[in-house]
């Protein structure tokens, strides 16, 4: 089975930065698609920003709420995707997931999740 390991959460003050990574590892074949999710108290876990392999281009999609402050990025080398958040605001503060559909030998393609890294924003 894919493990993913989320890390780089914390306590900011609005307009400042952190930078989130998630490595992958459990025998894997080949990752697809990466992406953030994140899930703040009392609302449904939302999509922050994605990533697709870069054999497919490397293709990024963003929320409209962190367009422009935040950047993602993948380390094929190193299974590992990552979140460069900047500005942030307290509406930011949520618990936020890695995603990574992986591939183990012998197995189909399937979706894995982090075990969430927590992100609060002070204001």
């Amino acid at each position: 089975q894919v493990q993913l390991v989320e890390s780089g959460g914390g306590l900011v003050q609005a307009g400042g930065s952190l930078r989130l990574s998630c490595a992958a590892s459990g025998g894997i074949f080949s990752i697809n698609n990466m992406g953030w999710y994140r899930q703040a108290p009392g609302k449904q876990r939302e999509l922050v920003a994605a990533i697709t392999s870069i054999t497919s281009g490397g293709i990024t999609t963003y929320a409209d709420s962190v367009k422009g402050r935040f950047t993602i990025s993948r380390d094929n080398a190193k299974n590992t995707v990552y979140l460069q958040m900047n500005r942030l605001k307290p509406e930011d503060t949520a618990v936020y997931y890695c995603n990574a559909e992986a591939k183990v030998e012998g197995q189909m393609l399937y979706d894995y999740w982090g075990q969430g890294t927590q992100v609060t924003v002070s204001s």
